[in-house]
C-alpha cells in the first residue's frame, strides 16, 4: 500500500509517468517523432536567426514552438518575434533538474516522423566566399 501512496505522491509532484521520459526531457517536453525542426542552444546563441526556422514556422502554423526556459530570454526573443509575426503560440519549458542541449523545437501534438530535424550550422558569408576563393585558386594552380 505504501508503494501506491508513494507513486501517487510522485505523480502529483512530477506529473503522470509517460513513455520515453529521457526523450521528453531532451526535446523540451515533446517526442522526437513530433518535431519539425530543432536548434541547439549553441545555435540560438549565434548572431542572427536561422531562416530555416522562420520558413518552418510559416509552413507549420498548427505546430507549437517550444523554447528552452533555462536560456537567457534575450537570446530567445529573436525567435519569439518570428512566432508572433506568424501568430504562433510558444511555450517556455524550464526543467530545473535537467538542462538539455536543445534550445528550440517546433513540434506538432502528433507524430510526423520527419527524418532530419536538426538544422545544419550556418557558415557566415565571409567564410563561404573565402573557402570558395581558396577552392578556385587551388583548382587553378593544381599541379599535374
Amino acid at each position: 500500500m505504501s508503494n501506491h501512496i508513494d507513486d501517487y505522491l510522485q505523480q502529483g509532484i512530477h506529473g503522470p509517468r509517460g513513455p520515453k521520459p529521457d526523450e521528453r526531457r531532451r526535446f523540451l517536453g515533446t517526442y522526437r517523432e513530433r518535431i519539425v525542426i530543432a536548434l541547439t542552444q549553441a545555435q540560438i546563441r549565434e548572431k542572427g536567426i536561422y531562416k530555416q526556422v522562420e520558413v518552418a514556422i510559416k509552413k507549420n502554423r498548427k505546430a507549437r514552438l517550444y523554447l528552452n526556459g533555462n536560456m537567457n530570454y534575450g537570446l530567445l526573443t529573436k525567435y519569439t518575434r518570428i512566432a508572433a509575426k506568424y501568430q504562433m503560440n510558444f511555450t517556455m519549458v524550464t526543467n530545473r533538474e535537467h538542462d538539455t542541449e536543445i534550445g528550440l523545437v517546433l513540434a506538432y501534438d502528433y507524430a510526423i516522423d520527419k527524418e532530419e530535424i536538426y538544422v545544419k550550422k550556418q557558415i557566415p558569408k565571409a567564410k563561404k566566399e573565402k573557402s570558395n576563393r581558396n577552392g578556385l585558386f587551388a583548382n587553378l594552380f593544381k599541379r599535374k
